[in-house]
Parts: structure tokens; C-alpha cells; sequence
């Protein structure tokens, strides 16, 4: 990719400013989020594009579930649709897809969709997707550590006196991410600077880019801008250089 000198193995957005973005032109929220389906689908073409491996996305967080109930259902009715509209693009494109979080609050419709979506884009036996776009739905930060916590603690329930001496890291694989990278670059839209309970033990040393754009005005070229101001950033990952 022209000007970029090392590309993340792993960008994730916080799609923010749907919402603020419909109210400025006298709409429903709801309008926002539909738009904002537009900058998923110019994101994503710019990732692959970059040779990005691991796009994930942050759609609906368990806070989420107390918003107003009209709004909830046009989201997952976007969510629906989306999966409809897109799935076979992503195969042809050989982008893999997948959905992580709390799963088991959504309608088992929903969950039906979102499974058979992963089975059709899934790579050959033996194969790599080009790409894998994740997309976290009914999650936050701390419900995941919880569940993994919990899955750690049933694990050594028989030697609970091991856990003392395991690695941080043993974590890992409890949580829904686990066999994923955690991200290289986290991209915020909106102006707000924040992570709101996203990925909070996978973003340990990740590089935050907080931008102002809304995310509906967020497109193809805003994309390849993070991925440039990424490649002058020096991980240092608590080290001296």
C-alpha cells in the first residue's frame, strides 16, 4: 500500500457518532445507523485493500440493551439484513466472518443467520481467509472477562492452588478472542475519547487514534489515514529503545 510502511495485523473501530450524525440533518437516530452500514462496507474494502488480517468492528455493547426498545430492534434488524446483503461479497472476496460476544441475548433467528453466515464464509480446510471481519455484538469488556475468569476458575476447580502460578496470559484463551491477535490499532469515531468497555484486557498496548468525524462520514480514505499515522507510531510495549 502506497506510503503506508507497516500495515496492523489487526484494526479495530469503535463506530461512534450515528446518532448525533442523523440529529444534525433533523432525523431518527435510526437513520444514522443505517448510513453508518456505508462506512462498514468502505472500511472493509480498505482493510482488505491494506492487507489487513483482522478487521473487527464494535456494533452493540450489553449497555446497549438499555436503550430505547425501538431503536434495539431497527439495529437488529440492520444487523439481519446486513448479514443478508453482504455475506455472499465477503465470501467471493474471500473475507471470513464472525460475530463475538454475549450471543445468547439475541433472538435465535438472529443467531441462525450469524451462524450460517460463519459457515458459508469460513476458509477451506487448509486455507487462510484473505481477511477476517468480527463483529462484536452484545459485548463489553467485562462481561468478557467474567465469563473467562469463570471458565479459568471451573477449569482448576479440582487444583485451585495452580491458578497462583499461571502466566497472565492463561487468560487468553477463555475469552471470546481468544486464537485472535489483540489489535494493533483502535479507531474511534465521534471526537470522543474513550474505549466504553470495549476489548479492555486485549488493548493492553494497542495504539488508540481518536478521530472527530461521525461515524456515517468515515470512509475508504479516513481508513487509509489511520493506517498511515499507525506506521510512524514506536510500540515500545512498555520497553526501552
Amino acid at each position: 500500500m502506497e506510503d503506508i510502511i507497516k500495515v496492523p495485523v489487526h484494526v479495530s473501530i469503535i463506530m461512534d457518532g450515528n446518532g448525533r450524525w442523523a440529529k444534525q440533518r433533523g432525523k431518527e437516530r435510526v437513520f444514522g445507523h443505517a448510513e453508518g452500514v456505508e462506512s462498514v462496507r468502505a472500511c472493509v474494502e480498505a482493510a482488505a485493500e491494506s492487507g489487513v488480517k483482522y478487521l473487527s468492528l464494535f456494533a452493540f455493547s450489553e449497555e446497549n440493551w438499555s436503550r430505547p426498545e425501538a431503536e434495539v430492534s431497527t439495529l437488529m434488524g440492520l444487523m439481519m439484513k446486513a448479514i443478508a446483503d453482504e455475506i455472499e461479497s465477503l465470501a467471493g472476496k474471500g473475507i471470513a466472518f464472525r460475530v463475538l460476544g454475549n450471543l445468547s441475548r439475541l433472538s435465535g433467528e438472529l443467531r441462525e443467520a450469524i451462524r450460517g453466515a460463519e459457515e458459508r464464509t469460513a476458509a477451506a480446510a487448509g486455507e487462510s481467509p484473505r481477511m477476517t471481519l468480527i463483529v462484536f455484538l452484545s459485548y463489553s469488556g467485562k462481561w468478557d472477562i467474567m465469563q473467562a475468569a469463570s471458565k479459568l476458575a471451573l477449569e482448576y476447580s479440582n487444583a485451585p492452588e495452580s491458578i497462583s502460578g499461571l502466566p497472565v496470559s492463561a487468560l487468553d484463551k477463555y475469552l471470546v478472542t481468544a486464537g485472535i491477535p489483540d489489535p494493533d490499532l483502535m479507531i474511534r469515531t465521534s471526537g470522543e475519547q474513550r474505549i466504553s468497555n470495549y476489548l479492555l484486557w486485549q488493548t493492553a498496548y494497542t495504539e488508540l487514534l481518536f478521530v472527530d468525524k461521525l461515524w456515517p462520514d468515515f470512509r475508504k480514505q479516513d481508513f487509509k489515514d489511520a493506517l498511515l499515522e499507525y506506521s510512524h507510531r514506536d510500540r515500545r510495549y512498555g520497553k526501552v529503545k
